[in-house]
């Protein structure tokens, strides 16, 4: 059996724990170190009994890694991503991939220049559902994608915003925080994204921030997307609550994207499709719906399992730097449209 792979961690908060917990059930890694520079995480990351260092600096100096996951706040993506590029060593980096765009663009070139792979940590696409309805769209079986809805609504407590006073300021809405996962699976599954419009409203709750915003997106394919996202209202359809990944979120049995074709439709993550059967396609002809099926495993260790897969140069990334850079660019473009109330048109990078 082909050894694991050495896997270090940078950033041993919330979602740096939930990797070392991937990590740990994953057959094809192991994790090696943490790198925080917080005393407290630094005693939390203690007890797994790797060895912990301030800085990815004196990893690299003192210790060794096959590959890094980068769960530190986005700001430092980019500086720490180019760090381990120079050292020949893969990374994945949580999404979104930069705090902004342009400074992403640096990332991904050097990593397109040097060959040392750049994964984005947009885990949802490794989830076994996401592979079925690809697979489904692919195979035509609701034959040209001609619309698709988004909806990502739930409710953030008082307490999230009281927490971290940057989570009340502009830029830090569901724009920003939410949307960039739901951006990724809807260019993952329909197709690039040529134009966008959008509109948000105010937080009720006072804050500098929108909690409220809808999209109008525009395909290259011709395909029109919908996206509607809000962290104030009570509500079944997003997601967290939908697709069984983390069990912090109570489950539902509703779907959040609805995608329509011109022989059917296809809802996610319950994975139905509707179509007139053998009947004709009519509005009076009646429907039938197919339950796809799938075999249910846990998205992060999938995405561990592949990236080890990438360090061993046998697969190529699920989710490129480059692929990472689109994403951010879309959500971005909302920020704009929202702000210039204009149609924003996506650039080539």
């Amino acid at each position: 059996m082909p050894k694991p792979k050495t896997i270090a961690i940078a950033g041993f908060g919330l979602v740096g724990r939930r990797h070392a917990e991937a990590i740990n059930q994953s057959s094809d890694g192991t994790l090696s170190a943490i790198i925080d520079p917080n005393p407290a995480s630094r005693a939390d990351a203690a007890a797994l009994g790797v060895p912990v260092y301030c800085d990815l600096a004196t990893l690299f100096d003192e210790g060794a890694a096959d590959g890094v996951i980068l769960a530190t706040p986005n700001n430092l993506h980019v500086e720490q991503g180019l760090l381990c590029l120079e050292k020949g060593v893969p990374v994945l980096v949580e999404k979104p991939i930069a705090a902004r765009a342009i400074d992403a663009i640096q990332l991904v070139q050097r990593s397109e220049q040097t060959g040392v792979p750049v994964l984005v940590g947009h885990h949802r696409r490794h989830n076994p559902l996401i592979h079925a309805a690809k697979a489904t769209l692919g195979a035509g079986h609701i034959g040209t994608v001609r619309a698709v809805h988004a909806q990502c609504w739930l409710y953030k407590p008082d307490s999230y915003f009281d927490e971290a006073e940057w989570r009340k300021k502009p830029g830090a809405g569901p724009i920003a925080v939410n949307l960039v996962h739901d951006i990724d699976l809807l260019r993952y599954l329909c197709g690039e994204i040529r134009t966008v419009r959008a509109v948000a409203s105010p937080a009720l709750r006072g804050y500098e921030n929108e909690d409220l915003a809808s999209a109008l997106l525009e395909f290259e394919n011709g395909a029109i997307g919908t996206l509607s996202v809000s962290d104030s209202i009570v509500a079944p359809w997003s997601w967290e609550l939908t697709a069984k990944e983390n069990p912090a979120y109570p489950v539902t049995s509703q779907s959040c994207y609805t995608i329509g074709g011109s022989h059917g439709s296809l809802s996610l993550p319950d994975l139905r499709v509707w179509t007139n059967g053998k009947a004709e396609r009519h509005w009076w002809s009646p429907m039938e719906v197919q339950q796809l099926s799938h075999a249910p495993t846990d998205p992060l260790v999938n995405q561990i399992d592949h990236f080890a897969s990438v360090i061993a140069g046998e697969a190529a990334p699920l989710v490129s730097a480059r692929e990472g850079l689109r994403s951010l660019q879309v959500v971005e473009a909302i920020q704009m449209a929202v702000s210039t109330k204009d149609v924003v048109e996506l650039e080539s990078i």
